[in-house]
């Protein structure tokens, strides 16, 4: 699919806790997640870069030592290796997420 409405798409079960959409490419992964109240990915790696934008809530994000609490309009930058992690807090997050496909 070329287009998505984010009001409206259809959003299936990820992780406990994480609805999202993802659209998939030759070079690039575009995902839509939906994260419910008080989760939390307590670190991991990846050997792809990655961004994103918080469209609604807020999180705490870690990238490297670095910390940071993410509101609505806010973007963050994950290079390939860096360790990364997230906790939400008391209302449900929405974020776009772009990566780039992992090479088999």
């Amino acid at each position: 699919m070329v287009f998505w409405n984010l009001k409206t798409t259809r959003l299936e079960a990820f992780k406990p806790g994480i609805m999202s959409r993802a659209e998939i490419g030759v070079n690039l992964v575009m995902v839509y997640m939906e994260i419910d109240p008080g989760r939390e990915d307590t670190g991991h790696e990846h050997p792809f870069d990655q961004v994103g934008v918080i469209l609604e809530g807020r999180m705490e994000m870690f990238v490297g030592a670095e910390r940071k609490v993410l509101d609505r309009g806010d973007a963050y930058f994950i290079a390939s290796g860096q360790r990364h992690g997230w906790r939400t807090f008391n209302q449900k997050v929405k974020l776009l997420d772009v990566s780039q496909t992992q090479k088999r």
